[in-house]
């Protein structure tokens, strides 16, 4: 039996396309309200955790962007009054937080609409178990 190369485009190619694709259509969509993903992730972290400090912001979304970029999005989110500062290094979401998280919910859920769209909730779940797999595979701690 003659061996075929693989066709397939390697898994950490179309993550990193994703992930791009993602931001940047989530970017537009927000960007008429003064968000970004990642402002938008940070509001939402607030939203669940008031009195969140920004180290575990940081450790939270690290995986979502790197520290100088989450470190501007809490300065955005405080700059635009979305948040404010309880005490120290922390962050409470203000009531206009609470509004632009609130003005920008339908805009959300249709960006989400669209970037499943054509794909059914079994293909959905196994993406997502697949990719549950793989963090666990690389996460574990053999060498």
């Amino acid at each position: 039996m003659e061996h075929k190369p693989n066709t397939m485009p390697p898994i950490g190619f179309l993550l990193n396309r994703t992930d791009k694709a993602l931001t940047r259509v989530m970017d537009g969509t927000l960007g008429e309200f003064g968000l970004t993903r990642v402002a938008w992730q940070v509001l939402n972290m607030v939203k669940k955790e008031d009195g969140i400090t920004d180290a575990e912001v940081l450790k939270i979304l690290s995986a979502n962007a790197d520290a100088p970029t989450l470190t501007a999005a809490i300065e955005t989110t405080l700059a635009g009054g979305w948040t404010s500062r309880p005490a120290s290094g922390q962050l409470a979401l203000t009531p206009d937080g609470a509004a632009r998280l609130a003005e920008v919910a339908d805009h959300v859920k249709a960006f989400r609409t669209r970037s499943v769209d054509g794909i059914t909730p079994e293909e959905y779940g196994t993406a997502v178990r697949v990719l549950e797999r793989m963090i666990e595979n690389l996460e574990d701690t053999r060498p």
